[in-house]
């Protein structure tokens, strides 16, 4: 049995309801819009954010969710699929896992207003049951991830990403989206406990830093299968491993880093020549050992929680994060 499906097993039957309620939150009366809506639906990933969702609320109630914890699924399923189309329009990407992306088929103009459509359908579907508290986790996570991106634009053009700064983009990239997920559980849940909803926030956090630091590290695996090896590089993305490099080498190497990533990026055997002096000099065992600090992390909150089915799963979870392999 593959470890996604593991993670599943105790919230099998409310991700099967779970895909219905979506498919209906997508739903409209422009017939050019259900198409796009199917074509989505029908090419959805591993699923991991509703996943997050319903093991964090079952844990937290002993196995008891209601329909808020659904809608707070649908929600979250609904901003983060707005901001992957999105995302291909800015980056000009043809292909999204593996399938041809909305902007590919249907154009950038289509694909600008179908991502809007969804992001709305996410914001009424809390407005429309008053979920207030809901709607607030949701739209602090959207104000994330759209500075995050704008500041990893802003430091690109000049390479200057410090550490400290890294931390911060991918924090509000990549994790505050996961730091949603479980909040959005635990509020479902227990609206106000708000230790718990914070404890649960931090817990995605951890997490999703993890998980940034994972596909950073894949951009120099030549096993990876989720991108192309050295493709940050080419795209002049600074990641963890390049950082500490940066940070650890002279001068004279660091010039010379610089001026691959900028002017020679499209230069293959350049390219392999910086991977390579990236891990000569640790960059990829201290971003290792910084992705287990925060796996480590995640599981210690873990750990105040009781023992169940739920629990044992999010822990599969922490784990699958940074031994994936795409």
């Amino acid at each position: 049995m593959k470890i996604t499906e593991q993670i599943k097993l105790p919230i099998a039957q409310e991700m099967d309801l779970f895909e219905e309620k979506f498919r209906e939150a997508m739903s409209s009366k422009v017939a050019l819009l259900n198409r796009i809506t199917h074509y989505i639906v029908n090419r959805k990933g591993k699923q991991m954010r509703p996943m997050f969702v319903f093991l964090t609320a079952k844990m937290i109630s002993q196995g008891v969710i209601n329909e808020r914890t659904y809608r707070g699924a649908s929600v979250i399923e609904l901003i983060h699929t707005a901001t992957l189309v999105h995302d291909d329009v800015v980056d000009d990407s043809n292909k999204r896992r593996g399938f041809f992306s909305i902007n590919a088929l249907w154009k950038n103009k289509i694909a600008v207003l179908v991502g809007d459509y969804l992001l709305s359908k996410g914001l009424l579907l809390s407005i429309d049951h008053n979920d207030f508290d809901l709607l607030k986790i949701i739209s602090v996570a959207v104000r994330e991830m759209s500075q995050g991106e704008l500041l990893q634009i802003e430091k690109a053009r000049r390479l200057d990403i410090t550490e400290a700064i890294y931390f911060e983009i991918i924090r509000q990239k990549t994790a505050t989206l996961i730091a949603a997920c479980c909040a959005l559980g635990a509020c479902s849940v227990v609206p106000n406990d708000t230790e718990t909803i914070e404890k649960m926030r931090k817990f995605g956090e951890l997490i999703g830093m993890a998980f940034q630091i994972k596909d950073d590290l894949f951009d120099y695996t030549e096993d990876a299968i989720g991108k192309p090896t050295g493709i940050d590089i080419k795209e002049q993305k600074m990641t963890l491993p390049l950082i500490y490099t940066l940070n650890h080498c002279s001068k004279q190497e660091k010039s010379w880093v610089i001026n691959s990533i900028k002017n020679h990026n499209k230069d293959k055997k350049r390219v392999a020549a910086v991977i390579q002096f990236v891990k000569d000099q640790k960059g990829l065992a201290y971003a290792e050992q910084m992705m287990i600090e925060f796996q480590q992390k995640a599981l210690h909150l873990l750990h105040e929680f009781p023992d169940s089915q739920y629990k044992s799963s999010l822990e599969l979870m922490v784990n699958y994060v940074i031994e994936r392999k795409k």
